[in-house]
């Protein structure tokens, strides 16, 4: 889908036709759209070909009539596994016009549409794309809240019932924030470039916005370590649990197991065919069930008694750690 926006008093305006300073916003673009922006617009195959690639990085390459900048932006979408993700957008400054290629719709490009970026004036590309540059970090920022609000949540659930679903909830959270990270740091990379690149001539107001989105970004790289670094030891955490659950559940099973096994080995040897004691008494069937079953709960008394935590307590008092010398 490609929009044209014109530059208004205060707001951007859709316009059918191209003209002079115009924003051409090609979204969710199809096999149709690429061909009528290579053949309308000049735009070469193989930069068309690398924007729809979804793990192109982040550059910036001067042609002979534009001036191409890949840009990695986060995208939203509730059907996607992970929901939280990055695409390629692509930005081409034409001496006349800008356009924008993306395979998705994006918060970002929502909000240059809607005229939420104060001061945006079509007329200035290299502000044009400072400003969409800025407003990118700012919606990793704000996705990157919303994740670990999202985290904090399943947290809270696992608390109470560990279950594959949340185990793989925080699995995608934690894909989101490896994808975050990486085209953050790429972002970072170009804004690196074009403080030192002359492809674009920046004025002074536009070398303090430069550095305004150089710090937000920064922030928001170290956003995603944190929040990388809190939801991997969470997962860590719960994987030790989980361990200790199953490790709980296999001694009680094998205290069962013991503990049965001990009257099938009394009446094991009672029902040899051979002469056993008490085989004349009365009562030599409910006294041999009786001893069984009470050599069975002493068994299994025993068995949870925790030796490790004793055996550490007369440790501790042979070494003499932890208690005062009397004097």
């Amino acid at each position: 889908m490609i929009t044209i926006y014109v530059q208004g008093k205060r707001v951007l305006i859709e316009a059918k036709e191209v003209s002079k300073d115009c924003w051409i916003d090609s979204r969710n673009v199809d096999a149709k759209d690429l061909d009528l922006l290579e053949r309308e617009y000049g735009i070469a195959s193989e930069l068309l070909v690398d924007i729809m690639d979804m793990d192109e990085q982040a550059r910036v390459e001067k042609e002979d009539e534009y001036t191409a900048f890949i840009v990695r932006i986060p995208v939203y979408d509730v059907e996607a596994d992970p929901m939280f993700f990055t695409l390629p957008l692509g930005i081409v400054l034409f001496s006349d016009k800008i356009i924008t290629i993306c395979q998705k719709s994006s918060e970002a490009l929502d909000d240059i549409a809607r005229s939420k970026v104060r001061g945006l004036n079509l007329a200035n590309k290299s502000a044009f794309v400072l400003n969409l540059l800025g407003r990118s970090a700012f919606t990793f920022l704000r996705f990157l809240k919303d994740i670990n609000r999202r985290s904090t949540r399943i947290e809270h659930d696992l608390q109470k019932s560990i279950k594959n679903n949340e185990l793989i909830q925080l699995l995608s959270l934690q894909k989101s924030l490896v994808y975050f990270t990486t085209s953050i740091k790429t972002n970072e990379l170009l804004l690196e470039k074009l403080r030192k690149s002359p492809l674009i001539r920046f004025k002074e107001d536009e070398k303090d916005l430069l550095e305004d989105v150089v710090t937000e970004n920064k922030q928001a790289i170290e956003m995603a370590n944190i929040y990388s670094a809190t939801l991997s030891g969470t997962m860590d955490a719960f994987a030790s649990v989980i361990s200790n659950n199953l490790s709980i559940v296999m001694k009680r099973l094998t205290i069962v197991s013991i503990v049965m096994m001990i009257p099938t080995l009394i009446y094991s040897f009672f029902g040899m065919n051979v002469p056993i004691p008490f085989s004349e008494l009365p009562f030599a069937f409910v006294g041999i069930t009786g001893g069984s079953l009470l050599i069975s709960v002493l068994g299994a008394i025993f068995l949870n008694t925790k030796p490790s935590i004793e055996s550490g307590k007369s440790q501790q008092k042979r070494t003499g750690v932890g208690l005062t010398r009397k004097r």
